[in-house]
């Protein structure tokens, strides 16, 4: 005996198999919004030992993608696994893929959980280079997204919670906030950011490794020096004392 569902229940069970899995909200831009908030603000809040709230928008728990993302192996150049099931993929995109695919249930989907709405104040299109230099400035989006960029300077870092928040809230304005002009010359992320420092780093490293061997070479060469010309005053001390009439 066959049962026959009701057409509405049919509808719904469709609905939550096929429906479910559409997320309004860019993997991609996502990424870029997170990389950029690695990369030119968290090492300026470790550096102060600041907490950010969770009530801010720039806070990891507030990435729907982020658990994911940490479930990332980039194994080889051309092999990334994923964290959950250990499969393998040629390329991130199809391991994104498969993350929507098989572990959809492990996005926070909640509200105001999609980063890649804050990428107009961060600058998203700057660095993925997704907009033309050349495109006409809009006034109108400037407003906004400079707006957007100042809500969050004082929401996350808000200026009575002590020095550090202040100094942090003065820093996200320069860094973030005062690109947002039109016709827009002004660059962001004039403090620079982690791969800048780590840079410098290297390269003073390096220098030092270089010039530590002449620094060496240089006392050594100076010491031996130094021996040499104490033996021949003692020598010719003795010639002297040799030579000197009884």
């Amino acid at each position: 005996m066959k049962i026959q569902l009701p057409v509405i229940v049919c509808r719904n069970l469709k609905q939550e198999l096929g429906e479910a899995h559409e997320v309004h909200c860019s993997r991609e831009r996502s990424r870029a919004a997170w990389d950029i908030i690695e990369e030119y603000l968290m090492p300026f809040v470790e550096q102060e030992q600041y907490q950010i709230s969770s009530k801010c928008r720039l806070h990891p728990d507030n990435d729907m993608f982020r658990d994911q993302e940490k479930h990332k192996i980039h194994v080889d150049i051309n092999e990334w696994r994923c964290g959950y099931c250990k499969k393998s993929f040629r390329a991130e995109k199809f391991l994104d893929q498969h993350f929507d695919n098989r572990h959809y249930n492990l996005l926070n989907v909640s509200h105001s959980k999609c980063l890649a709405d804050l990428c107009g104040a961060l600058h998203c299109d700057f660095v993925m280079k997704s907009k033309s230099s050349k495109s006409k400035c809009n006034p109108a989006a400037v407003a906004r997204n400079r707006h957007l960029c100042e809500s969050f300077a004082n929401s996350c870092f808000p200026i009575n919670q002590g020095p550090s928040a202040s100094r942090l809230h003065e820093l996200f304005l320069r860094q973030f906030c005062d690109a947002h002009t039109c016709p827009g010359k002004a660059k962001p992320f004039p403090k620079g950011g982690k791969k800048q420092t780590s840079i410098l780093y290297l390269a003073v490293s390096i220098l030092i490794l270089m010039l530590l061997p002449i620094f060496y070479l240089i006392v050594f060469l100076y010491q031996r020096e130094m021996r040499r010309g104490t033996q021949e005053l003692r020598r010719i001390s003795r010639v002297g004392q040799k030579t000197k009439p009884s």
